[in-house]
């Protein structure tokens, strides 16, 4: 098994910045690297972020490109997400993931548990 656990989310005004970070208790075998993913009151989760395990590949949401920052630390199986210009449309509760696929939340492997972002006006 693959333990994932999240931390850094709270309550910022709109325009703020978060960073919220995961780290993995190990590698899963064949993965890809770690991503993120959130999900908002009423709809479903969404892929915000990727990174392969050397950070030479990121993929990110339209939604939040030029806005968001994902990198990694491969040495301590650790991804972050630098969040700048928080809309309150960002609040959601953001789950880390990792696996073969981590850009479709069906086809994840691992989740953890969450931190919740919440955004204000």
């Amino acid at each position: 098994q693959v333990q994932l656990v999240e931390s850094g989310g709270g309550l910022v005004q709109a325009g703020g910045s978060l960073r919220l970070s995961c780290a993995a208790s190990r590698r899963a075998f064949s993965s890809y690297g770690m991503g993120w993913f959130r999900q908002a009151p009423g709809k479903e989760r969404e892929f915000v972020a990727a990174i392969s395990w050397s950070g030479g590949t990121t993929h990110y949401a339209d939604s939040v490109k030029g806005r968001f920052t994902i990198s990694m630390d491969g040495a301590k199986n650790t991804v972050y997400l630098q969040m700048d210009s928080l809309k309150p449309d960002d609040t959601a509760v953001y789950y880390c993931a990792t696996g073969r696929v981590v850009v479709r939340p069906t086809l994840v492997d691992y989740w953890g548990k969450g931190t919740l972002v919440t955004v204000s006006s």
